[in-house]
């Protein structure tokens, strides 16, 4: 089917993506060691130099900007309550119905704040990014894997930025596609939940 063939071709492109900006991150002289990254001492102490000074870094943000950092620091708490049940969601239901869980660390990794060049406005941000982008996209996984096993049908419509298992779903209106994905995903499943549950 041409849409399987374009997935694939999707996934060979992602792959010689990784591979091209794997080969572009070795002319920053870093190498990660039991998951932390280590950088040459001089690539350190230039990193250092280039710091921007604090009072610096607040004047040329404006007064409105570091006014408002309370506002964007406050979707905090829903992020951490959308955390929480996500998790709690795939621990609890995932198991009783043979869905593979989502590794959360797979999804949100916090190292920017270890970059010497940047101050401690600036590590927070990127904590604060990194966190939020990467829970967003965990809980994305997460519903994405819930829905392809209740309701792996595609929209009438086009809509944007689906899930990577959205484009393995039978197409809107038919029905024995839809019964035979149903099909391999109850066999899929029932596999998955006899591995969890010996």
């Amino acid at each position: 089917m041409k849409i399987d063939r374009l997935v694939e071709k999707i996934k060979g492109l992602e792959d010689d993506l990784d591979q091209v900006v794997d080969e572009h991150r070795q002319q920053f002289q870093y190498e990660i060691k039991n998951k932390r990254v280590q950088f040459e001492q001089a690539v350190r102490q230039r990193h250092r130099e280039l710091k921007t000074n604090l009072f610096r870094y607040l004047f040329e943000r404006g007064f409105l900007a570091v006014l408002f950092v309370p506002v964007v620091y406050s979707l905090i708490f829903p992020l951490i309550l959308l955390d929480v049940f996500g998790t709690l969601f795939q621990f609890v239901c995932f198991p009783v119905y043979g869905i593979k869980k989502v590794k959360r660390s797979d999804f949100i990794v916090l190292d920017r704040h270890h970059l010497a060049y940047l101050n401690i406005f600036e590590k927070m941000n990127c904590v604060y990014c990194s966190y939020a982008n990467g829970l967003l996209a965990y809980v994305r996984e997460i519903a994405g894997r819930a829905e392809e096993h209740w309701c792996p049908i595609k929209h009438a419509r086009r809509i944007k930025g689906q899930h990577h298992l959205y484009w393995t779903y039978s197409e809107y209106g038919d029905a024995e596609g839809f019964l035979n994905k149903e099909a391999k995903i109850k066999k899929r499943s029932l596999a998955q939940n006899k591995k969890d549950w010996e």
